[in-house]
């Protein structure tokens, strides 16, 4: 049976395809189009979900679509008119796009899918919520979804068991612990639904010198973890930003302009709503642990992507596993569907062995064969070396022994928005170095994002305070204290952003200003090739970890295609590009004369 996954029409649109239960491809628009975030129809996804797996539209049981548009039409125009007049010029935006396209959702999937077979639609957060519990290996197990919002739940918990999810309670617009972030992250100058990543990563570098404030004025936080929104601060129900005068005025001046000069103050407000966040998050999962009796946690939503609040509810909560989805988002969403579709929909059985889960890694996306990757490049007179499989491990350990930066490519593409060892950037951990030229020569990016290790999962221990693997990155734990190198008073003295040139372990690369990092522990089952390069450097120079960041550049999608690769190689500071068993120097390559005569269309066949 052939169930289609969808989600699409408000950021990191995607489609799954679910066959007989198991998850057989899973990608973001994004990574076809090349249009960061995008919210359209995933066209391109789901025409390469079809031709991988050899289908045609009629081959489709169902069709799964990850929301209840009517619900979230109601949600909306009952939010306009509970603020009227204000927020009119938002109502008269937002309303030709309803009323032509999304109120038609199933005749528009047919249309676009020339599909006549059955459609379903979960609620939003039960997709999240599938998307959370059916992948994970707990039979059974509590979820906890925190996102910005779906059609009218922002918050959701319940339990699920075998083949069936149940939410027992949820929180409604507009008190969204999301959209809390996300307006801070307006404030501080970054952009909504993706510059969340950089206030956490900023965090660290301030004081929680507003925690207080945000706490006394802006959401009244009760001790389950319930809690209600001070609207009268927030501009999102019925404008186009999402903070207000109101909000300026408390925190002493309007929000930062984008790309503008970061100051104490912004690091400040981003500790202090990081450190809400994670207090809201914590006390949440000590009452889902209480009213459900369950040992094991699942979550997913966009606030599951906090892998700071993560880390401290495996280390200071009450359960004793927790698995979250690693494409938490609403591009999960479209997983969450179709699994919803298979098990709670259709009833089928699921069997899970409390120990592996079913995402495979989360390489849910495209590859291709090392054969085709030559034939690209020498169609297009490009130098490189072929290596043999046996001997990728060893020569990319010792350039990355080198200290060379190298992109790496290799087999399916990642689902979700971390790269982890297939559409990767990766390099030395322990060059203090490491992190300024790859944010700066490499990524574009701001000086202060922190970089995460890939160490191999059997070592994880010996570098880092947790017990436990981490596939997804999707957690924070502290960096070991053998491993950490003691501040002098003058370095302790450091303000700000002075902080980030402070060594502060053997591993300055991946080891963030408060001593942490977000880890990714590579299992040799799951990507072998990956594992056996980080192994042969700890066996040839001592050190099972290496940095890893995604392959691509600031403001752009992770790369696809071979094609999508070499762009973003010949674009940027990396020294090779292993491309599948392709080994190609930088100091080979002709210049770029113009990035168009690169942009070919590579064949997705």
């Amino acid at each position: 049976m052939n169930i289609l996954g969808i989600s699409a029409f408000y950021h990191d649109s995607a489609a799954c395809m679910v066959q007989d239960g198991r998850i057989t491809f899973a990608a973001q628009e994004e990574r076809f189009t090349r249009k960061k975030h995008d919210s359209s129809f995933p066209k391109n996804a789901i025409d390469y979900s079809l031709k991988e797996r050899g289908l045609k539209v009629d081959d489709l049981d169902y069709v799964a679509f990850y929301d209840k548009p009517f619900i979230k039409f109601e949600r909306i125009l009952s939010t306009y008119l509970a603020f009227a007049p204000s927020g009119i010029r938002s109502f008269i935006k937002a309303m030709p796009v309803w009323i032509k396209q999304k109120l038609w959702m199933k005749e528009l999937l047919r249309k676009e899918l020339g599909y006549e077979g059955k459609i379903i639609f979960p609620e939003h957060h039960e997709s999240h919520a599938a998307s959370a519990f059916f992948p994970s290996p707990f039979q059974e197990a509590a979820f906890l979804t925190i996102d910005g919002v779906g059609e009218w739940t922002t918050t959701s918990y319940g339990t699920g068991k075998g083949n069936r999810i149940e939410i027992i309670a949820d929180i409604h617009f507009p008190h969204s612990l999301g959209l809390l972030y996300s307006a801070f992250t307006y404030y501080t100058g970054f952009k909504v639904n993706s510059g969340e990543y950089k206030v956490m990563g900023l965090a660290p570098y301030g004081e929680p010198r507003y925690k207080d404030l945000i706490l006394k004025e802006l959401i009244d936080l009760k001790e389950d973890g319930s809690f209600r929104m001070n609207m009268e601060y927030f501009d999102y129900c019925a404008g186009l930003r999402m903070t207000n005068g109101k909000f300026e005025k408390l925190f002493g001046g309007p929000p930062r302009k984008p790309e503008a000069e970061l100051t104490q103050r912004e690091m400040d407000l981003a500790r202090s709503v990081q450190e809400v966040t994670e207090e809201v998050m914590l006390r949440m999962s000590r009452h889902v642990h209480k009213e459900t009796g369950q040992k094991n946690l699942c979550l997913a939503g966009g606030v599951a992507l906090n892998c700071v609040g993560n880390g401290r509810i495996l280390r200071e909560g009450p359960f004793e596993n927790i698995w979250i989805q690693p494409a938490a988002g609403d591009a999960g969403g479209a997983l969450g569907a179709a699994l919803f579709a298979w098990y709670q929909y259709l009833g089928n059985t699921r069997h899970a062995d409390g120990k592996k889960d079913s995402q495979h890694g989360s390489y849910l996306g495209p590859e291709f064969s090392n054969d085709s990757i030559a034939d690209y490049l020498n169609k297009n007179n490009i130098p490189f070396t072929r290596l043999k499989e046996e001997d990728i491990p060893g020569r990319v350990a010792d350039l990355i022994a080198d200290g060379k930066v190298i992109g790496w490519f290799q087999g399916r593409m990642e689902f979700g928005p971390r790269a982890l060892g297939a559409r990767s950037i990766i390099g030395d951990a322990r060059s203090p170095k490491m992190q300024e030229i790859m944010n700066l020569k490499i990524k574009f990016r701001e000086s202060f994002r922190p970089f995460a290790p890939s160490v191999i999962k059997e070592r994880v221990s010996d570098f880092f305070e947790i017990d436990r693997e981490s596939p997804y990155m999707l957690l924070v734990a502290p960096v070991k204290k053998d491993i950490r190198k003691e501040m002098t008073d003058e370095e302790k003295r450091l303000f700000g952003l002075e902080k980030l040139y402070v060594v502060r372990s053997d591993l300055p690369a991946v080891t963030h200003v408060d001593y942490s990092a977000r880890i990714q522990t590579v299992d040799r089952e799951t990507n072998p090739l990956y594992h056996k390069m980080i192994a042969k450097l700890d066996e040839k120079y001592g050190c099972p970890v290496i940095i890893n960041t995604s392959f691509n550049v600031r403001g752009e999608p992770i790369v696809c295609t071979p094609a999508d690769a070499y762009l973003c190689f010949m674009r940027t500071n990396m020294d090779y590009l292993m491309l599948g068993d392709c080994l190609l120097d930088k100091k080979d390559q002709r210049p770029l004369e113009n990035d168009t005569d690169w942009q070919k269309e590579f064949e997705l066949d």
